[in-house]
């Protein structure tokens, strides 16, 4: 992606932090004329309920997949109707995109120092909001969850002053890097843990090109699943290895944080992609999670040419691209067909259930 893009996006988003414009497009392809008059249930879905009860309320429908057994019916509380489950599935989708506190991924800024790109990013505890009312306490990088993208050309040298602030000691893999071992980010094999106030510097020429990422590997288990992980993308030298693309979305899956989630949020909260008709759009996806997430995209099949960083030898299409974790895959979507089209995790129980949407789910917008 170039700067050009780059730049038009992020201006985008600070013109839009709340998705206003992205709420409008949405709810004009799938033909809804307002989200005026909703029921008390959608209110706690965006975030606006009168109190946390019902907040609270409106958030376990949002994350969580409800369970049902013969003993459910003996309750002196009366049994949900398929209306009543149609209701918050509708206010949901109505919600989406909802406004959370807590934002991830964006380009993390670099300067050149005498030949090397150096960049800086901190370990910190953050309060982050994954769905409407669902807040978690997150490790995060710079604040972020996913931490900002790294961005070097292929063949650079590359400088990350990694400082923890946290209360626990950490280290930094560079997943997919061919670097020397002292540089691998591994605590007690590699190298020394950082400790908490300690600064450690990892330098090492970025290669190959292609989709990687870079997060914990000491306490992984919860530093990664609370958020210390984030994109790594090294350019190719040779910009003709890549096929042509437009613009550029990055997708981490992850299901620790607050629940089952795409780039750090859980739906209604994800944020849509959007997309001209004609555009051909190059998704990034990360697994930084434990389970493996089969990502369907409903209208257009995936154009896949990447994996792991390394050009497939023979290109191929599919509608639904399995992702194990620690993998990565690029697929270029031809943005051929106007509207709202739905794209989510296949294993519905990360998706979907009689209350609605949940969890891995967003759209890409087509107009």
């Amino acid at each position: 992606m170039n700067e050009k893009t780059i730049a038009v996006r992020e201006a985008a988003d600070d013109q839009d932090p709340g998705g206003t414009l992205a709420r409008r497009t949405l709810l004009g392809a799938i033909g809804l004329a307002t989200i005026g008059g909703l029921t008390a249930g959608v209110l706690g879905l965006t975030g606006r309920a009168a109190g946390p009860t019902r907040l609270s309320t409106a958030s376990s429908v949002a994350t969580q997949t409800p369970t049902h057994s013969a003993s459910h019916a003996v309750t002196a509380a009366p049994v949900a109707t398929h209306a009543d489950y149609d209701a918050q599935a509708e206010a949901a989708v109505k919600a989406f995109p909802a406004k959370t506190e807590g934002t991830g991924l964006g380009e993390l800024e670099s300067r050149v120092i005498e030949g090397v790109r150096e960049f800086a990013i901190t370990a910190q505890r953050i309060r982050f909001e994954v769905t409407p009312g669902n807040f978690a306490e997150a490790i995060s990088f710079n604040g972020r969850v996913p931490g900002p993208i790294i961005r070097a050309t292929e063949g650079e040298r590359v400088r990350v002053k990694v400082t923890n602030k946290l209360d626990q000691t950490t280290g930094v893999h560079w997943h997919g890097q061919r670097l020397t071992n002292d540089m691998d980010g591994v605590p007690f094999l590699t190298q020394p843990t950082i400790k908490p106030g300690e600064t450690f510097i990892y330098e090492f020429v970025a290669r190959p090109f292609g989709t990687h990422m870079y997060h914990s590997h000491h306490n992984a288990t919860e530093q990664v699943g609370r958020g210390m992980l984030g994109p790594l993308i090294v350019t190719p030298k040779d910009g003709g290895v890549d096929p042509r693309y437009d613009t550029e979305e990055v997708i981490v899956l992850n299901e620790q944080l607050g629940g089952l989630t795409l780039n750090g949020k859980g739906f209604p909260a994800t944020a849509p992609f959007m997309a001209k008709v004609g555009q051909r759009v190059r998704f990034r996806f990360l697994n930084e999670g434990q389970q493996i997430h089969p990502m369907h995209l409903h209208g257009m099949p995936f154009e896949v040419f990447a994996r792991d960083g390394y050009p497939l030898p023979q290109p191929f299409k599919c509608d639904t691209l399995n992702i194990a974790p620690g993998e990565r895959w690029d697929a270029i979507v031809v943005a051929d067909a106007p509207g709202a089209w739905a794209f989510h995790c296949h294993i519905l129980g990360h998706a979907e259930a009689s209350t609605g949407m949940f969890g891995m789910v967003t759209a890409l917008i087509v107009s």
